[in-house]
């Protein structure tokens, strides 16, 4: 270990997990480098219309504390930016972090939003899942709650940048923020531990070659955006193809999941539970529809789970069939869903509006170059590795280097903030063991 010891920790990732685990280190008196790589962090949470059991409003539990990173004043949020490298050791890493060209001064930036609201040229939203419905401008913030609230302009897009016309953003901008001459640029910091928290993705829908490729058959995340009241269509249940209502909405779970043969064996642990509540969201807002889910099994292990299920299927009548979808497909203008019912040995032939599939939960690919830079070991699927599921399950057996949430494995939003919470408690021990002079402690914490 080195004689000098940075107690300021590095967290790579701002979901809610980065989040959380940010705002305890930073509570506890020292400071916090938050590095995301999208324009704002919140990640996949405030993208969800809302969270099962309680069905809150994910928007109103996190962005208050998006709000919080944003004012704290021992948190450092480095938005659009990526870790290079990382060098040294526990209490002593450099770290070289990459500023991506956002073409806008943020400094001068305000948040007025009169760029945005000027620009002539639409794009597909990431945000909202590139949805046909939703599409955003070239200069845009992701949402409206973005934490740092700042525009970036898309250089695939924006005419200033690809044919060197338009300029009207750089024309309203009341500040003179706009830098179209923007390059990529590199900071070093020195930092004594690091917290991964680079969350999750979806496997590809492309992957489900049994299933015909079609507007109307989308993701979670999707449909997730769709149901959001502050979403593209307002809540209003709408779907991609011709934007006409649903009546009759087919989920399909372990959509990628739970099959060694073709694509991933593992449980995603939340799918069960999303799905019972994106259908009862849609009966919601569609009283005359009808939902179906397929399923293989129902796995409600957490707290009000198994009640939450119970309301789905009482209260809001949703079909629950249990069997494996094998093929999806357009028949004019419906999309067949064909089955197997293994209760009662028939085949299951349903004509849906809209097919919504519980997609696997995997690594983000984008924590890829993260996990190599740091040398941590991961499983067969890209998850990584924690030094021992039971006695050591935020560690990852680099000495000061921590995991938290879904960049270790699926799990739910309460899972993930309780993980956080466990690696921000480390780093804690860590730091107030040194000012102690508690080397022995240090030793033990860290190996």
């Amino acid at each position: 270990m080195s004689e000098t010891f940075e107690k300021k920790a590095l967290i790579v990732g701002g979901g809610v997990a980065g989040i959380q685990a940010a705002l305890d280190i930073a509570d506890g008196g020292y400071q916090v480098i938050l590095v995301e790589r999208t324009p704002s962090i919140g990640g996949h949470m405030v993208q969800l219309s809302e969270v099962f059991p309680t069905l809150d409003c994910p928007q109103c539990i996190l962005t208050p504390k998006m709000v919080m990173c944003g004012q704290h004043p021992n948190i450092d949020i480095k938005a659009y930016c990526e870790v290079e490298s990382v060098t040294g050791e526990v209490g002593n890493f450099t770290v070289k972090i990459r500023h991506k060209a956002t073409y806008v001064d943020w400094d001068a930036c305000t948040g007025c939003g009169q760029c945005e609201q000027k620009c002539p040229t639409k794009a597909p939203s990431e945000f909202n899942r590139e949805l046909a419905f939703g599409p955003r401008k070239a200069i845009y913030s992701p949402f409206a709650q973005a934490v740092p609230n700042k525009r970036v302009i898309d250089p695939d897009h924006c005419l200033k940048l690809t044919k060197d016309k338009c300029g009207i953003c750089a024309k309203v901008c009341p500040t003179q923020a706009i830098r179209y001459d923007q390059k990529d640029w590199f900071e070093e910091i020195k930092v004594g531990a690091i917290i991964v928290a680079t969350g999750y993705e979806l496997y590809k829908k492309e992957n489900l070659t049994e299933y015909a490729t079609d507007p109307d058959v989308i993701d979670g995340l999707e449909f997730e955006r769709i149901l959001c009241p502050s979403g593209p269509t307002a809540g209003v249940i709408r779907r991609p193809s011709d934007e006409k209502e649903p009546k009759e909405v087919v989920f399909v779970q372990c959509a990628g999941s739970r099959d060694p043969d073709k694509h991933l064996p593992y449980c995603s642990r939340v799918c069960c539970m999303y799905c019972c509540k994106m259908a009862m969201l849609y009966k919601h807002a569609v009283p005359d529809g009808q939902a179906y889910i397929f399923y293989i099994d129902v796995r409600t292990d957490g707290k009000m789970y198994e009640e939450f299920y119970q309301r789905g299927v009482e209260e809001d009548r949703i079909v629950y069939l249990r069997g494996k979808v094998s093929k999806i497909f357009r028949q004019g203008d419906k999309i067949v869903v064909f089955g197997m019912d293994t209760l009662t040995g028939k085949r299951v032939e349903v004509e849906a509006d809209l097919v919504v599939l519980a997609m696997a939960m995997i690594p983000n690919p984008a924590g890829e170059k993260v996990k190599k830079v740091l040398n941590l070991k991961t499983d067969q699927f890209g998850f990584i590795t924690e030094a021992h599921a039971k006695l050591h399950p935020v560690e990852t057996g680099i000495d000061g280097i921590f995991v938290a949430g879904t960049a270790q494995a699926p799990k739910d939003i309460p899972e993930t903030v309780a993980q956080a919470g466990g690696a921000a408690s480390k780093v804690l021990s860590l730091f107030s063991g040194v000012e102690k002079g508690q080397e022995a402690v240090l030793k033990e914490l860290t190996g």
